[in-house]
């Protein structure tokens, strides 16, 4: 019938006939001619597998029989990748216990046979782990199991949170009364959901569930007053009937459920299975758990009993002023209504409408069709309104506000369970916006598989061969999107006064005859239209949808309300009462439907197709025919084909490397792709895109997997270091504790031995006074010491600054004593050098050049002996004594050629120099009589103290602490801009500076400048040191020879002693006196050597603070 083969097993009898017995356990022969038409079936359709992306006979008929194969074995769940099919076994199953919510919570999808929970616990792992809403679209025909698949995963995500909190019972709650209020028995299902919900369960940061939120689509309210043939009304009515206490009972004028039209038009008032009265307790305590008052529940079981009294209300047709009107007839129901409105104005709203002309209202009477009308709508809209207060009464209980904390969104959860896809024999304005919701569904589901993967495949770049598939898309054009839809249709004319469904029929069919998906009525006189849908060709009778469409109530019944005693049925209808214009029910549902489908596109969506294997509501039936016009209106070969080669799973290249960045074991160029090389063997198993990594579904479970493995391995490295660590400092401590325990255990014995034994401790007693005293003993003399340490050298001290006291006072007692005599000589000889022959000069002469050879010798050998080893240095200091003696053998030969002639001279010179001794060094002179012994003494010790001090008194040391500026021992070949030492004069500083640039060119470190400077600014260093050499000069010999002596041109005076001196000692001082002229010359010029010593040895005679 189905045109799908059928699977089956071949028995051959003894005879050799060959026997089929199929699926269905039926038997047939199988005719010679028929055996070629046998085809072996795969080995994964034999027993079945648990994800029918496994499947190798990919097919309808491989489909149907691994289904057939699992439904047989009681397994009513099965994969396709993440999507799970769910079968309804109409039967409680033992699977859906605690330890199954432990043994599935924490676990990957595909680790455990297939399960609602592991869908569930993939949602809520991938919330955390994604920090992204997730979503469950649980859909399928009526009868599937859709609600039931809702509750659970509502059970195990309560369970899982760990809390165990006031608001998880709340949430589950919840459902025993929305089922109670919203769900029926049909000829489908027993607990069939005629509404729609969305609850979207909120989680905060640690995954604790901290509230919810519940939204509701199109509660069929026409089930109040109609119900089809075994079919019952809202749950809520039976169970109130049969739980309620007896004196409730009474008070509410309430009796069996038989005695209600609204309860018994469907002639059944019976569930099997079901306990009205136990669902009622369960029902009470819920809405207490939910913060509904005692009072809050009477007065909604007190308008639940107005709503089952106003069904018994009669009207009798009669005849008024020529128009048909009618009459209420009287019965036993009046006393709970009147009690709650006005009897004149009860009546006459049931009766009578209202109608606005332009001056005036007019009351036009109502027949008794139309009475009946009102009445059905005004209770329809009673229930309708106290549904949706009880769902806000439930959103304010369960939905706790966000917590303020800065950068931190709390994640959702949301399960859709919303009414199935309906075809009945006669369907209604209800089943069109059932389907129409359904189509919405599908083409969210379509567009989430097929389209929006295979176009992902395209802008990544992914080699992808496109599957065709079924879609819906057209018919949502027909129903709801392009102009002039059904729907749109319906609405525009429900705004007409005088529209009818006649007419609303007549503009369908006009504007839709030529579409493929409409179908016309077959009659001119019928009121049907057929729409075709995914899951097939609907019809629908178009009676009574402008009017339901409308959902609006007279004025009368408005006013009614307004009047009415009872608080509750005003606050239901308060924002009906304050609102001017109302809206379509059409245009409602729409407005909600696309504001969930933005919601469900933000979100990462899990599927759950809901299956039913039968439509008797029998276990272990399975009914061929139904199941794959299930499968395939649902897509699910599609399904499966686009997830079997495809690659659902992706993520982006920053995404995947931080997550996954464990697995990589060496670094790498292309990080993403070497970690899927490394963990996945087939490379047709992932592809790397532009931006994203795509994997096979089953890869990222494998992935988890092994991400988990690799830091549960380094999570017990660090366990390992982290208890040794903790280990050892506790054994260090307790070693530590040891120790101090055995030292004091050990003393306190051997004290308590000691104390036995007396002489030991009277032995000990004398031992340690003997040590007591070296001690204080020793300590004795190193104090003694110490003090006569510090005496001696303060002594020493207080002696070496008296004689250097006395020893100042002595050398300015030798200086000025010195300085007096010198002047009378230079007097004397200044006045006598005038009378020298020319060969006293000429010897003169001679003299004066062998010294200042002399002079030049020894400068040059000072200045390389820094530089020569002491060989060489031996050498050249016998050169020198050599060169020496060959002057002085000349000296001594022109001093007898002078004795020759003048005899007299030697005598005057003897007379004028004989105070001297006979070894002059420097300038020192015979001291005074008395100080002879004391000054060898002194020399004596200072020579003493000059070892001992020789490192504290270095050149080194003295450079450091007197040298002015950044100036260092370091020989350098410039000019200086400053002197090394501080001097208070400013001409002893200028004439420093001098001094050093003549001694530079006259050793050769400076090169001699070309030609004289000439300038027009005289130097002002040689201006202030020609004016203060004058100042110093006459001082030194008096104004009067001064005058003399600039009358004589080109002569000189020279006064020069030269002392020996070894390369150990300090080098000879030099002493030149050179008259300064009035206008003396600038030195940038070239010089004679001679001229750089007179310079220097008169700068050394004349400014004493620069010696």
């Amino acid at each position: 019938i189905i045109g799908v083969p059928i699977g089956g097993y071949v028995k051959v009898s003894a005879s050799g006939q060959c026997c089929l017995i199929d699926d269905e356990g039926k038997e047939c022969n199988i005719p010679e001619g028929e055996k070629a038409s046998l085809k072996l079936m795969h080995p994964t359709s034999v027993e079945g597998v648990d994800d029918m992306i496994r499947l190798g006979d990919l097919s309808e008929a491989g489909l149907l029989r691994n289904l057939l194969v699992r439904h047989k074995q009681g397994s009513i769940y099965t994969y396709i990748g993440s999507v799970l099919v769910a079968m309804n076994p109409y039967q409680m199953l033992p699977i859906y216990t605690a330890e199954q919510v432990d043994l599935y919570h924490g676990r990957k999808l595909g680790e455990l046979p297939p399960h609602i929970f592991a869908i569930a616990d993939s949602c809520y792992y991938n919330m955390r782990r994604n920090k992204r809403n997730q979503c469950c679209i649980i859909s399928g025909e009526s009868g599937a199991g859709k609600t039931e698949s809702t509750k659970l995963i509502l059970q195990f995500l309560a369970a899982v949170s760990g809390q165990h909190s006031w608001i998880e019972q709340q949430i589950i709650q919840a459902n025993p009364v929305l089922e109670a209020f919203g769900n029926a028995k049909t000829i489908r299902n027993d607990n069939s959901s005629r509404f729609g919900k969305y609850v979207e369960v909120f989680f905060n940061k640690e995954g604790d569930i901290e509230g919810a939120h519940m939204e509701q689509y199109l509660l069929e309210k026409s089930r109040v007053c109609h119900q089809a043939p075994q079919e019952r009304n809202y749950h809520i009515f039976y169970c109130m009937l049969s739980g309620m206490q007896s004196d409730h009972k009474k008070t509410l004028s309430l009796g069996d459920a038989s005695q209600f039209k609204y309860l018994t038009e469907g002639d059944c008032l019976t569930c099997d299975g079901r306990d009205d009265n136990d669902e009622f307790g369960r029902i009470h305590s819920a809405l207490k758990i939910l913060t509904f008052s005692d009072r809050d529940c009477w007065e909604i079981f007190k308008l639940l009993a107005t709503i089952l009294h106003m069904g018994n209300i009669d009207f009798q047709s009669t005849i008024m002023n020529n128009m048909d009107s009618c009459d209420v007839m009287s019965s036993n129901n009046f006393s709970l209504l009147l009690a709650l409105y006005p009897q004149l104005i009860f009546l006459k709203s049931l009766t009578h409408r209202s109608f606005m002309t332009n001056r005036e209202i007019v009351m036009k009477p109502l027949s008794s069709e139309q009475a009946t009308d009102t009445r059905d709508a005004f209770a329809k809209a009673m229930y309708g309104r106290l549904f949706v207060w009880i769902f806000t009464k439930i959103n304010s209980a369960i939905h706790k506000p966000q917590t303020d904390e800065p950068n931190y969104t709390r994640k959702s959860t949301g399960l859709l369970d919303i009414f199935g896809f309906e075809n009945f024999p006669q369907n209604s304005f209800e089943q069109l916006c059932i389907n129409y919701a359904n189509e919405h569904l599908q083409q969210f589901f379509v567009g989430h598989i097929f389209k929006l993967e295979q176009d992902e495949y395209s802008k990544e770049e992914i080699s992808w061969k496109r599957i065709a598939f079924s879609d819906n898309q057209k018919t949502l054009d027909l129903l709801a999107v392009k102009p002039l839809n059904i729907l749109a249709l319906i609405d525009e004319e429900s705004t007409f006064p005088k529209g009818t469904d006649a007419t609303m029929l007549n503009k369908m069919n006009k504007e839709h005859n030529g579409n493929k998906l409409y179908m016309s009525s077959k009659s001119n006189h019928g009121m049907q239209f057929g729409v075709k849908h995914f899951a097939g060709t609907v019809y629908y009778d178009c009676e009574g949808f402008l009017e339901k469409n409308r959902d609006s109530l007279s004025v009368d019944i408005m006013e009614l309300v307004q009047k009415s005693s009872n608080k509750l049925l005003k606050q239901i209808f308060e924002k009906e009462t304050n609102k001017n214009s109302i809206s379509t029910l059409s245009g409602q549902f729409r407005q909600s439907l696309d504001s969930l489908m933005k919601a469900l596109s933000l979100c990462q969506p899990f599927f759950i197709r809901c299956f039913k294997p039968n439509d008797k509501k029998m276990p272990m039936v399975f009914n061929r025919e139904l199941c794959m016009q299930q499968l395939r209106y649902s897509g699910m070969l599609e399904t499966i084909k686009i997830r079997k080669s495809g690659y659902p799973i992706r993520h982006t290249f920053k995404d995947f490397l931080q997550r996954y960045r464990v697995l990589l074991k060496t670094p790498a160029a292309n990080c993403c792709a070497a970690i899927c090389r490394a963990m996945i063997k087939d490379e047709e198993d992932w592809k790397i895109g532009k931006t994203k990594v795509f994997l096979r579904d089953h890869h990222d479970s494998f992935l988890e997997l092994e991400r988990e493995q690799e830091l549960y391995s380094k999570a017990l490295i660090i366990q390992r270091v982290m208890l040794a660590h903790k280990d050892r400092a506790n054994f260090v401590k307790k070693r530590r504790a040891a120790l101090v325990l055995q030292k004091n255990w050990r003393g306190h014995r051997d004290r308590r031995d000691f104390c036995k034994v007396s002489y030991l401790k009277q032995g000990f007693a004398r031992l340690q006074a003997k040590v007591r005293s070296r001690q204080l003993h020793t300590e004795y003399m190193r104090r003694r010491a110490a003090a006569i340490t510090l005496q001696t050298q303060t002594r020493g001290y207080l002696a070496r600054k008296d004689l250097k006291r006395k020893k100042d006072a002595v050398i300015l007692l030798q200086a000025q004593t010195r300085g007096l005599l010198a002047r009378k000589t230079l007097k004397r000889m200044k006045t006598d050098v005038r009378l020298y022959s020319g060969t006293e000069q000429i010897s003169w002469f001679l003299v004066l050049f062998a010294e200042f050879f002399v002079l030049f010798l020894f400068y040059m050998h000072y200045r390389s002996n820094a530089f020569l080893t002491a060989q060489e240095k031996e050498a050249q200091e016998r050169t020198a004594l050599a060169l020496q003696q060959h002057l002085e053998e000349l000296l001594r030969k022109n001093e007898e050629a002078g004795k020759s002639q003048d005899k007299d001279d030697e005598e005057m010179v003897e007379n004028i120099f004989g105070f001297l001794p006979s070894a002059i060094v420097g300038q020192e002179g015979p001291a005074p009589e008395g100080f002879e012994k004391k000054e060898k003494e002194k020399e004596m010790e200072n020579e003493k103290e000059k070892e001992k001090e020789n490192d504290e008194f270095s050149f080194s040391k003295f450079a450091s602490l007197h040298f002015q500026g950044s100036s260092t021992l370091s020989h350098i070949q410039q000019r200086l801009r400053q002197p090394l030492l501080y001097h208070e004069d400013e001409g002893d500083a200028l004439a420093c500076l001098t001094v050093w640039w003549i001694i530079l060119r006259f050793m050769g470190d400076l090169p001699e400048p070309k030609q004289e400077r000439v300038s027009a600014i005289p130097d002002p260093i040689q201006m202030n040191l020609g004016e203060r050499q004058a100042r110093r000069l006459s001082n030194l010999v008096g104004l009067d020879q001064v005058n003399k002596q600039d009358t004589i041109k080109q002569r000189f005076f020279f006064f020069f002693t030269f002392t020996r001196c070894s390369a150990h000692t300090e080098p000879p001082v030099p002493t030149l006196l050179k008259r300064p002229t009035r206008s003396t010359s600038t030195y940038d010029r070239p010089m004679t050597p001679l001229e750089k010593l007179h310079i220097i040895v008169g700068y050394a005679i004349v400014r004493q603070d620069i010696r």
